[in-house]
């Protein structure tokens, strides 16, 4: 264990910082994905300005927002439990082929000048069920795709750069190309990019150990017996129940940004593009500054942190009227939005059982993902009364509530924890020689003690 904390240390910071992608088959995922997300981030930016521009209604943006989300909520659980029992990466490669037509589908409707409020709706609708299974499934399957475990919190480190990082490039190409030749070619973009990511995955090697079959008992059953494990089990429950409060309130901020671009800072598709790449500007430091932690210990702090950072990256946004602060405070809430989320990923996945991880991260997904459109619909229809600053604002004061109680409850998440890190040797770990008793005690009493 000496000898691991010494090479660790002796890691140039790059290498460190990128160490996940020793695995093949991550090394895979990424490549395509990073291509994919680009693609992706342009049609949602492309999906927000068309809707806008079409109908010049916030509420419309929560309309389409919700039904491209409400499938999260009902559907992820069951794709949770498919994760449990099939093979992963076929299933993938399935949800990737079915996002690719219905880009593809987006960009005909849109190009041939026959486009409507429906048809939208529609094919968001449409995505909205594909990206219920897509994303459980995708969630659970990192930990296949990693050989060494101890590089999986770096791997879902990395995995959240991927999606800030094209959401700082993608936003800023469709700001471009929709005021230069329309949103149209950013649809038809997007559907091209998910061949990279089918490619990869068709590419990798899984162990044949891991394309065993799950059991078969009633779906209902499975769902039951993920669902009691979560709740019981504090720690999981706690951080599920926080996430879920800051998607409700706070994540649909996002809706939000087109109506603050025209009406609020009176720009275009340019404002919003730059606007949403700040965001991702900041959630990319987050990411970044995640894949430089050499432990998860120390993490419940960070979501108590982050959390904070969000809220006041909300509220002042929200209270700006000048682009550069306006850009300034989305890229704190970019920071703290994504350090949050991606913290509470890697805490979830390492600590809870193997043979139940697709049933919980399905429950991630719909506390990060399902109860969003009811945020979405909420602040669109919010804004129409109080008006968008209002509605961040009370946003944001959801999220320190939020904050506050998870903070509270860090000592007996603490206490539950700690068995699992002594019995995995992250606690050992850290003891022998990972940081310098100066910098740390002997055996750390929980995550949330490292600072």
């Amino acid at each position: 264990m000496h000898a691991v904390a010494n090479n660790e240390k002796k890691r140039p910071p790059i290498r460190h910082l990128l160490r996940a992608l020793r695995s093949r088959n991550y090394r895979l995922f990424v490549a395509g994905q990073s291509v994919s997300l680009v693609g992706t981030w342009m049609q949602m930016v492309a999906m927000s300005w068309l809707v806008y521009r079409l109908t010049g209604s916030a509420m419309l943006l929560g309309i389409v927002g919700f039904i491209s989300q409400i499938p999260t909520l009902l559907i992820s659980p069951v794709a949770g439990v498919l994760a449990d029992r099939w093979d992963r990466r076929r299933l993938l490669i399935a949800t990737q082929t079915l996002a690719m037509l219905q880009a593809a589908c987006l960009a005909l409707v849109v190009l041939t000048g026959i486009v409507q409020v429906w048809q939208i709706i529609l094919l968001s609708l449409i995505l909205g069920i594909v990206s219920a299974f897509d994303i459980p499934i995708r969630q659970s399957f990192v930990v296949e795709m990693v050989e060494h475990r101890e590089d999986l919190g770096n791997a879902i480190a990395l995995n959240s750069s991927m999606v800030n990082g094209a959401r700082l490039i993608g936003p800023s190409i469709a700001g471009l190309l929709v005021a230069s030749v329309g949103e149209g070619i950013c649809f038809i973009l997007n559907a091209i990019s998910y061949l990279a990511v089918i490619v990869a995955l068709a590419s990798m090697h899984i162990p044949p150990a891991l394309h065993r079959q799950r059991s078969r008992r009633p779906i209902l059953q499975e769902l039951h017996e993920g669902f009691l494990y979560a709740y019981e089990f504090g720690p999981i429950r706690s951080i599920l129940l926080l996430l879920a409060l800051v998607s409700l309130m706070g994540m649909p901020y996002s809706v939000l940004v087109p109506v603050f671009a025209k009406e609020i800072l009176h720009g275009g598709a340019h404002t919003f593009g730059f606007l949403m790449a700040a965001a991702g500007s900041g959630a990319m430091v987050g990411t970044l500054y995640l894949a430089s932690r050499q432990s998860v210990l120390g993490l419940g702090r960070v979501i108590v942190t982050a959390t904070i950072f969000f809220a006041v990256g909300i509220a002042t946004f929200a209270l700006s009227s000048h682009f550069i602060l306006s850009l300034m405070a989305l890229a704190v809430t970019g920071f703290g939005g994504m350090t949050l989320v991606a913290s509470c990923n890697t805490v979830l996945q390492t600590i809870l059982d193997e043979d139940k991880r697709g049933r919980v991260m399905s429950f991630f997904t719909v506390a990060f993902l399902g109860v969003t459109p009811f945020g979405s619909l909420g602040a669109g229809s919010m804004a129409g009364i109080i008006g968008p600053r209002g509605t961040l604002l009370l946003g944001s004061v959801g999220c320190l509530v939020g904050a506050a109680v998870f903070a509270r409850y860090l000592p007996q998440i603490r206490e539950q924890v700690r068995p699992i890190y002594l019995r995995m040797g992250i606690i050992q770990e850290v003891a022998n020689g990972m940081e310098s008793a100066a910098e740390q005690p002997p055996l750390p009493e929980d995550f949330s003690s490292e600072k």
